[in-house]
């Protein structure tokens, strides 16, 4: 079984959902697509990772990256998409991406919705809990999907577009290396929203194995046969 990864920029990898992965014995194939192009296919479960563009960006690569991704939801693939990549999935979906009222960074709580109450990965969470957020731009709920999480500064934080694709604004899989990287390299957006590394780094720490946990859950869902 093969997953394949599409990344955006070296420092946001798959992270925990490597982890996951690699205990299901299934190979994975990371692609830095400004760089390296797209895969041939999707494989079995396509992922699509985070980065500081946005999809409105005129770089060919992201008309060519949002078909693809387009082509893999209406073919009923397995799907994930992560901050940019919940971007890349509503975009692809015909919803509009824009900016937020202010940059997401940190832990932010997240509540989720009535319809999440039937979801079978996010029946299993508790109403409200935090995640880790990094992000400036905000969708639309995409024609035919189920919403699953709204905060207060995103009325959609979640989605699901089929039984077997999720659209989801935040981090699950962050890493301590990841939030650390994010840090250094997206130094500009802490200073914009006032906000201070150390600080992020060590309210996030706490809350990484429940997050882990939840990304193992939904690979799991996603990996298992269809029912």
């Amino acid at each position: 079984m093969r997953a394949v990864c599409l990344q955006h920029v070296p420092f946001e990898g798959p992270g925990a959902f490597a982890t996951a992965l690699q205990n299901r014995d299934v190979q994975l194939e990371s692609y830095l697509v400004p760089k390296d192009g797209l895969p041939k296919d999707s494989g079995e479960l396509l992922m699509v990772m985070g980065g500081p563009m946005s999809v409105n960006d005129p770089d060919p690569w992201i008309a060519e990256e949002t078909a693809f991704i387009r082509s893999a939801l209406l073919a009923g693939k397995p799907v994930i998409g992560v901050c940019l990549g919940s971007q890349f999935m509503a975009k692809a979906l015909g919803a509009t991406v824009r900016p937020g009222q202010a940059l997401e960074i940190g832990m932010t709580p997240v509540h989720l919705t009535s319809e999440a109450r039937k979801d079978p990965v996010f029946k299993t969470l508790p109403d409200s809990f935090a995640v880790f957020e990094w992000h400036g731009e905000v969708f639309d709920l995409p024609k035919n999907c189920v919403p699953l999480a709204a905060s207060a500064g995103a009325p959609l934080q979640a989605f699901r577009h089929g039984s077997r694709a999720y659209g989801l604004l935040f981090h699950l899989e962050m890493e301590q290396a990841g939030i650390d990287s994010l840090c250094r390299e997206c130094s500009s957006d802490l200073a914009k929203a006032r906000m201070a590394a150390q600080e992020v780094k060590t309210t996030a720490t706490p809350h990484l194995p429940s997050l882990h946990q939840i990304a193992d859950q939904l690979i799991g869902h996603l990996l298992a046969p269809p029912r």
